[in-house]
């Protein structure tokens, strides 16, 4: 399962360094798919790349990453262990807000990105991904408040570099964090306690996976 999953997300990754789907690659050096574990309980959903992540093709890693690290490490977490995506996949020149056709356009990478993780929290981090789930959200109101939909939860936070520009968003950015973990306990006991789908029977060959397309 684990190989599959890392398989999986590694063909969405190859299809985003060759995408052409919009302006945003015109003028990037590096697509930036998303890092983390195929197995993630928690993924993070940001805007869009910046400097260092176009260079490198890796999100979070400048001033940002440093801070969602410390943030990772105050909950006893690595990246290694999350996954870390974003809207857009390539950088918008001058670090401008994406445009909608170009959330639009990578929507279908994120969707089946989430798909094949399949995690029990997803946090979004600023209002760009924030708008994917909470549509007429302020992010002063909610941030830190989860909305739970079956087995998933989604919890909007701030931006890591929104509480570099203001400190005085660190107390909240950290007490969101934290709660994390308590939504996460109990979306683990809610999955663990559905029931498993039933093998089929055995006068009954198992049907043959078909290929999913990402369009």
């Amino acid at each position: 399962m684990t190989e599959d999953r890392a398989a999986a997300l590694a063909a969405i990754a190859e299809q985003v360094r060759v995408c052409t789907l919009c302006r945003l690659h015109e003028n990037a050096t590096n697509g930036v798919p998303g890092a983390g574990s195929p197995n993630a309980e928690i993924m993070f959903i940001g805007e869009g790349p910046g400097y260092h992540e176009d260079k490198q093709g890796l999100p979070f890693v400048g001033r940002s990453g440093e801070y969602l690290n410390y943030l990772l490490n105050l909950i006893g977490l690595k990246r290694e262990q999350v996954f870390i995506a974003n809207v857009v996949k390539h950088r918008p020149p001058e670090n401008r807000d994406p445009l909608p056709d170009e959330i639009l356009a990578c929507k279908p990478y994120l969707d089946r990105q989430v798909e094949i993780i399949n995690p029990l929290v997803i946090a979004t981090l600023g209002r760009f991904s924030m708008a994917r789930y909470f549509p007429n959200g302020k992010i002063t109101q909610i941030h830190g408040k989860p909305r739970f939909e079956g087995d998933r939860a989604y919890i909007p936070l701030f931006h890591p570099a929104a509480v570099l520009r203001n400190p005085d968003l660190r107390r909240d950015m950290e007490a969101d964090f934290k709660r994390i973990l308590e939504v996460l306990e109990q979306l683990r006991q809610k999955r663990a306690a559905q029931p498993t789908a039933s093998p089929p029977p055995e006068d009954e060959p198992p049907q043959q996976p078909t290929q999913l397309k990402l369009f």
